[in-house]
Order: C-alpha cells, then structure tokens, then sequence
C-alpha cells in the first residue's frame, strides 16, 4: 500500500536545528567583522567608531537573533506550554533591551560625531522596527501574562499576536540589511575579506529569517 502524502510531512525541528547553526554563524561573522576589522567595541571612547560598533552588534545578534528564537521558542523548548512561554518572554526582553541600547548607541556616536539624524531609509526602519517591538512586547504582556486576563480574549488575539511579531521580525531584517548596505557604501569597501564577510552576514541574516518564518508554520512534530 502506497504511503499517503502525510507520512512525508516535514515538521520543524530540522528547520530550527538550521536556524540555531545559522544563528551562531551570523554571531561569529558580525563579532569577527568588528573585532578584527572595525576595532572593537566601546559604549564610551575617543575612537568614535568603536561607539557606533555596538549599534550592529546588538541589533544583529541582540534584536534579531534573540528575537528569532523566542519565535521558535515554542517548537525548541522541550517542557508544558507555560515553561515554553516563559522562554520566549525572556528572549523577548532581551532582545528589546538590546534593541534600546543599541538604538541609543548610534545616537551616541551621531551625536558626537556632529552627524545628522533620521536621514537615511534604515534609521526610518530601525526607528519603526524598535517602536514596534516594544509595543508588541508590552500588549502581548498585557494580553497573555496579565493576570485576569479573559481566556477567550486570548485565543482570538493569537493569530494577530503571531502575524504582527511576525511582520516586526521581518522588518528588523529588512532594518539590519539596509545598514549592513548602507556601512559597506559608506567605507567604500572594495572586494575584500571585510566586504565578504559584510555581504555573507546580509545573506545569512536573510536565510535565517527564512528558517525562523517557516518554522513557525511547521509542526511541531509529525510523521515521516
């Protein structure tokens, strides 16, 4: 008897075990790019670029992959709904907090650096993406973890709740390629190692874009 269709269901476990190794090569990558080559990090310096560092360092690997498994938390976290919940509120916060303190950070090194403000289309999106995401941290508190709050409530909200944590995280990478773009135009790097490494961020940044996305449409588990 031929097997049915679903019994080569994909689930998202292998799709999530792609999306972590992806995330820790983006982490690599992006500390490498401003280790090596940018010199450094530093939240207060004569050196004004190890300022402005920050800025890519947590908004890649604090906004959008923190952000990117607190999606997945729910298909990673081995456990009862509420322990996978509470997982994906911590990853959440920090990836918000790292979020603020990198917005802040550029605004530092603009700041000291008499440069102008809120002139470029990634500043417009950056903008947008950590106003967004701190207002959906702060309904998605109040409307899930609130005490009190009406279970029927909550069941209708949750496929809005998904689609615009959604639509933030896909912003944030639209947010970090349009900067990655915007820094590589404006040290004019040629076809370099630092250049390979910038371009090679953006496309493993996208990819697990893709990977987070998809698994939040896969179940969880199935049958092969």
């Amino acid at each position: 008897m031929a097997p049915s269709g679903r019994s080569y269901q994909l689930t998202a476990t292998p799709v999530t075990i792609l999306a972590h190794l992806i995330a820790i090569a983006v982490t690599t990558l992006v500390l490498v790019w401003l280790l090596h080559f940018r010199e450094g990090l530093a939240f207060k310096s004569a050196n004004k670029p190890k300022i402005f560092n920050l800025h890519p360092l947590l908004m890649v690997v604090g906004l959008i992959i923190f952000g990117g498994e607190a999606i997945m938390a729910y298909k990673t976290v081995p456990g009862t709904r509420r322990a996978q919940k509470g997982v994906h509120l911590i990853l959440h916060l920090i990836a918000l907090l790292a979020g603020v303190l990198g917005t802040i950070a550029v605004f530092k090194f603009q700041h000291e650096s008499d440069n102008k403000d809120f002139v470029t289309l990634h500043t417009w999106l950056g903008i947008i993406t950590i106003t967004a995401y701190g207002l959906q941290f702060l309904l998605g508190f109040v409307t899930f973890l609130f005490p009190g709050a009406a279970s029927p409530r909550k069941a209708t909200l949750v496929p809005w709740h998904v689609f615009f944590g959604t639509t933030i995280f896909l912003l944030a990478i639209c947010s970090a390629e349009t900067g990655l773009l915007e820094k590589s135009f404006a040290l004019q790097l040629k076809l370099s190692q630092e250049r390979l490494i910038v371009n090679f961020t953006g496309l493993l940044i996208f990819l697990f874009g893709v990977t987070v996305v998809l698994s939040t449409i896969l179940p969880r588990r199935g049958y092969y």
